[in-house]
């Protein structure tokens, strides 16, 4: 059993959402430059990389990310699997209760980090949004940028946000088998945020 890191790596260049921030790692002092310590300033989006979205995302009266129970940042996920699907319905998703966690594997996760943002990358619809809320998860994952589709983000964001499942998006689960698993999702402790940039691992 080992752990694997499941986030993606934060770089000037990297795919961010249309409209965002770039990522910027820009040098404040440098030893190399005679000053005593290197330091830097970083710039980035909330939803930069891997990243979560607190319910206050997408609703003006959802809890903000230090409001959100950190026990859900650590403990057992289902990691399901779907790799020949465009868009995940609720006919994809098992039947019956769902356990707390879930994690979402598509062909999102063949693609390279590095590549140019992707309109067409596979999503969360929302009727496959309401049977993870009515199936009890609190928290769900999907390796891309976002868990809705391009062009349509809000009945998927709000069917899960609106009833307090946190959303993490962005994971690279390349090589990570399908089933249960320990992880660890671990958001930047930023008051006040709508989100925030995650590391994240899973043992297996």
């Amino acid at each position: 059993m080992q752990w694997h890191d499941i986030s993606i790596p934060l770089h000037e260049g990297m795919a961010v959402w249309p409209g965002d921030a770039e990522f910027r790692f820009s040098p404040d002092t440098r030893v190399s430059d005679g000053d005593s310590c290197n330091t830097s300033t970083i710039t980035l989006s909330s939803h930069a990389g891997t990243h979560c979205d607190a319910p206050w995302h997408f609703d003006e009266q959802g809890k903000k990310l230090h409001e959100v129970d950190m026990a859900l940042f650590i403990g057992t996920a289902l990691i399901l699997e779907f790799p020949d699907v465009d868009l995940i319905r609720a006919e994809h998703l098992p039947e019956g209760p769902l356990p707390e966690r879930v994690l979402l594997k598509t062909k999102n996760s063949d693609a390279s980090t590095d590549q140019p943002f992707n309109e067409s990358y596979v999503a969360l619809d929302q009727d496959a949004a309401q049977r993870l809320v009515d199936g009890g998860v609190k928290l769900v994952g999907i390796d891309y940028l976002s868990i809705a589709p391009f062009g349509n983000a809000g009945p998927t964001h709000h069917t899960l946000l609106d009833n307090d499942v946190f959303i993490v998006e962005g994971l690279r689960l390349k090589g990570i088998q399908p089933g249960v698993h320990p992880v660890i999702i671990m958001p930047l402790a930023i008051q006040n945020a709508d989100g925030a940039p995650c590391r994240a691992f899973v043992q297996q």
